[in-house]
Order: C-alpha cells, then sequence, then structure tokens
C-alpha cells in the first residue's frame, strides 16, 4: 500500500472512530470501530480478526467497565496478531503488540513516502474543504432545529476526547497498513540450547516429591470435612479455604514457568525423563488446581459469591484448562500448537465470561442463597454494575427498593447501545424503586 494511500487509510479510520466509539461506557460503536479498521487494513488473518471482533462485540453485552476492559486489552491484542500473525511463544507475545510497536518508524516512511510522490498537493485540497464545512455546517445546523438534532446525535462535539479517539485509531491504522505491507519475515529457529538431565531433573523431581507430599495433605482435607480442618489448622473451613487459594493461584502459574523452562533446555534424549517429571509434575498441578477451585466454592458457599470471587475462579479454571493441554502436548511430545492454544481459549474464556456477565452471575447466586439460608448482603448487591438490576428487581420488598432506589440507567444512542443496559432500564421501569426500608 503506498504511503499516500496508508495516510488517507489513517484518516479515515480515525474519523469513523471519532464518531463510532462510545467512550464512556461498552457500547456497539466499539465493534462497528473494529469491524471498520479492519475492513481499512484488509490483508489481515481471518481467525484472529473473527477472535477480536468477539471481544469488542461484548461491548454490546455487558455493561460493567472492568470485565469490557479486559475484553478490549485482548481485543487489540488479538487484532495485532489479526495483521502480523504468530506461531511461537515469542512470536504471539511480540505479534500482540506490533502495531503499537510500529506506529513510531511509520510515521516517518509515511513523510518520506508522501513527499517524495509530490501529493503535498493534497493538502490545500484537504485544508479548503474542512474550511468550508466548518463554516458552513453551523450556519445550517443554526438554521434548522431538526438537523442540529441529527447533527447532535451523529457527530460527537469537538473535544480533547475526540482528538485523542481520532489520533490513536488513526495512527493505530498507519501502522496496521505499515505492517501488512511488509513482507513477512521468514521464520527461522534459533539455535537451541541444552543442559544435562541432572540440571533440569533434580529440580523438577524435587518439586515433583513436594507436591506429592502436599496433594496428599490435600485429599485428607478435602475429604475429612470441616472437623479435621478445625482440629489441625484451628480455623474454620471458611478461612482455611480464603487464607490458601491466592497461595494455590500463584503455585499453579509459576509452574507453567518451569515446565515450559524445562520443556525448552532438555536434550531429545531424555525424552522418556522429560515426559515422566513433566507429566507427574503436570497431574499433581492439576490436583492443586483442583484444590484452589474447591476452596473459593467452599469460601462462596460460605460467604456469598462476588464479582472478583468470579473471575478468579474463571482464572483457575482457564488454568485447568491449560494443564490439560499441556499433557495432551507431553503424552505427544509435540507443543508447537501450544502457544497458540493457550493464547486462543484465554481470548475465547473472556468473551465467555462476558456472555456469563459476572454482575448478573454474582446476584443470581446471591438470591438463590438467599432464597436458601435467609443471608444476604445488600450493601454489596447495592454496589453492582447495571449487569445485575434485572436480578435484583426479582427481590421482594423492601429488598428490592433498597438495592435499586438510587440506580439511574442512561439513554443509549446507536453507538452506544448496550443489551444489558437496555434490560435494566427495562427492569426499573417496571420496579419503581422509591425508598428503603431499614
Amino acid at each position: 500500500m503506498s504511503p499516500n494511500r496508508v495516510l488517507l487509510t489513517g484518516l479515515l479510520g480515525g474519523a469513523c472512530a471519532a464518531v463510532l466509539l462510545p467512550l464512556e461506557e461498552p457500547g456497539l460503536g466499539w465493534l462497528l470501530t473494529a469491524a471498520v479498521v479492519f475492513a481499512l487494513v484488509r490483508k489481515v488473518r481471518p481467525g484472529w480478526t473473527a477472535l477480536s471482533l468477539l471481544l469488542f462485540a461484548t461491548g454490546a453485552l455487558v455493561a460493567d467497565a472492568d470485565v469490557f476492559t479486559l475484553c478490549v486489552v485482548a481485543g487489540c491484542a488479538a487484532g495485532s496478531l489479526a495483521v502480523v500473525g504468530g506461531r511461537t511463544a515469542r512470536g504471539l507475545l511480540l505479534g500482540s503488540t506490533a502495531v503499537l510497536v510500529a506506529i513510531p518508524p511509520a510515521l516517518p516512511w509515511l513523510a518520506r513516502g508522501v513527499k517524495a510522490s509530490g501529493s503535498t498537493r493534497m493538502a490545500r485540497p484537504i485544508v479548503l474543504t474542512a474550511a468550508v464545512l466548518a463554516v458552513f455546517v453551523p450556519l445550517l445546523a443554526g438554521a434548522d432545529a431538526a438537523f442540529a438534532e441529527l447533527l447532535g446525535e451523529s457527530v460527537p462535539e469537538v473535544d480533547g476526547q475526540w482528538i485523542v479517539v481520532f489520533l490513536a485509531v488513526g495512527l493505530g491504522v498507519v501502522g496496521a497498513c505499515r505492517l501488512a505491507g511488509s513482507p513477512e519475515p521468514e521464520h527461522v529457529p534459533g539455535e537451541r540450547r541444552t543442559v544435562a538431565l541432572r540440571e533440569w531433573a533434580m529440580p523438577v523431581g524435587a518439586l515433583v516429591a513436594l507436591f506429592t507430599a502436599f496433594v496428599g495433605v490435600q485429599v485428607t482435607t478435602l475429604f475429612g470435612g470441616d472437623d479435621y480442618v478445625v482440629r489441625t489448622a484451628g480455623v474454620t473451613y471458611a478461612e482455611y479455604a480464603r487464607r490458601g487459594f491466592w497461595q494455590l493461584l500463584a503455585v499453579a502459574v509459576l509452574t507453567l514457568v518451569v515446565i515450559a523452562v524445562a520443556a525448552r533446555v532438555a536434550d531429545s534424549a531424555d525424552r522418556t525423563w522429560l515426559r515422566g517429571l513433566l507429566g507427574a509434575l503436570t497431574v499433581l498441578t492439576l490436583v492443586i488446581v483442583a484444590s484452589a477451585l474447591a476452596r473459593m466454592w467452599i469460601y462462596q458457599q460460605a460467604y456469598g459469591f462476588t464479582t472478583l470471587r468470579v473471575l478468579v475462579s474463571a482464572c483457575e479454571l482457564w488454568l485447568a484448562l491449560v494443564y490439560l493441554m499441556v499433557l495432551v502436548a507431553g503424552v505427544r511430545m509435540r507443543g508447537g500448537w501450544l502457544p497458540r492454544a493457550v493464547l486462543v481459549s484465554g481470548f475465547l474464556g473472556l468473551v465467555g465470561l462476558a456472555v456469563l456477565n459476572p454482575d448478573r452471575f454474582t446476584a443470581q447466586r446471591n438470591v438463590a442463597r438467599w432464597e436458601a439460608t435467609g443471608k444476604i448482603d445488600l450493601d454489596y448487591l447495592r454496589r453492582l454494575s447495571v449487569d445485575a438490576v434485572p436480578v435484583l428487581a426479582t427481590l421482594p420488598e423492601p429488598m428490592r427498593q433498597c438495592v435499586l432506589q438510587y440506580r439511574y440507567v442512561s439513554g443509549d444512542d446507536w453507538r452506544s447501545w448496550n443489551l444489558a443496559r437496555s434490560r435494566a432500564r427495562e427492569a426499573l421501569r417496571e420496579s419503581h424503586p422509591t425508598g428503603c426500608a431499614r
């Protein structure tokens, strides 16, 4: 793609983003903007493109800003991979940020190309066009209220946010076009440095022994019940679950690093040792992940569900899936597919999490817990996002009024339309919260 075309594509992409993106909240405009950007870049990989669009589409489903922010970051990474691709773990890591890194060197290339082609003549008509529109659009808007209202609904105000969006997306499109037009470098595998068997087998074997002892205790704990924990640890079962969860999560993540390093440095002649030790370590870590999930489940049963607890449980489930994939790769002794599978499963997991809608799910579980036990934390439920409103509207009075009385859901235009907010507005219209009984 020529520099002139890249320049015009970047300007068009930035302008479309400034019109379409609802920065204040998740909405349909995020998906529309991503679709426009991919259409402008054109030379993209369909698999990563579809995954990126799915991640941005969550803006039309979930209203929780935290969950959607995770999806936006992952969507940008998948979008970058749609431009440059990636096979190995290193390639995927670099590819997920390639478009961002490509922006600074793309700007001087763009300036040199435009200058060399003599297309600086295009600057004059572009400036004149902008000047003409700047004069006549306000005049016509002042002459007719309906036309002014149409402009107000379709064109955002020109402020600092508009300029930031225009520049960010426009420069991103320029970087993506520059990368898409460059020949893909040949993949040349680097020299693999291996170490002696004892250098990796001894630490891994020590971990296997340590994990075996720990898993033995966990099996006794899980089947021994609350009485066993109180006798041995002097705490309640819920306190025991809360105290150990984060440590077990850290163990599961760090063990992945150990497995990756050992698989990298082990000699191919040590296949039997590699398969035996890493397979045992993977299976034991799966038991530890199951223990962490069991602890979180016990904790939630004792104290109720929260959005954070749902998110970390989802993270643990994804880690369990990753370890299962590692186990399959170890059995086959072929792991070239593993880095992409791990990344894709993580991105799809985020999409699934958005479809589940953590705040709505948390509200459902807390309402179910109240129906079963009579226990409910209204102060926490009041702090959930509007995703939870339709569920909270099913509570009886006066609890419903208590959790919904200060709720307000702003209206959406075509850019910011969101299914969760739409359902929340309907639920609020039907419930009419007026007061909170103490």
